[in-house]
């Protein structure tokens, strides 16, 4: 993930990679940033805090309205796009 400062109310395009053995797959999303910030999962992970998997999660809505939930990693890329 590109280290970006991302703020709600920014227009974003957020393109996610899957790697795999037998190339990678892309997915892209393009939307206004609702929120962004860490969220634990109901996952439990050995030493985390809370004795929880962290993630760093961003809510974008689209613009037909539709919410988006995405789960940001080292494979996401954030494009912000000017006004």
């Amino acid at each position: 993930m590109n280290q970006q400062h991302i703020e709600p109310g920014q227009r974003v395009r957020i393109t996610q990679q899957i790697p795999r053995q037998s190339g990678s797959q892309a997915a892209t999303v393009e939307g206004t940033v609702v929120s962004i910030g860490q969220s634990k999962t109901g996952s439990w992970y050995a030493h985390a805090k809370d004795h929880k998997l962290w993630l760093e999660r961003l809510e974008l809505e689209k613009d037909d309205g539709e919410r988006v939930l995405l789960n940001l990693d080292q494979y996401s890329r954030i494009d912000v796009i000017p006004a």
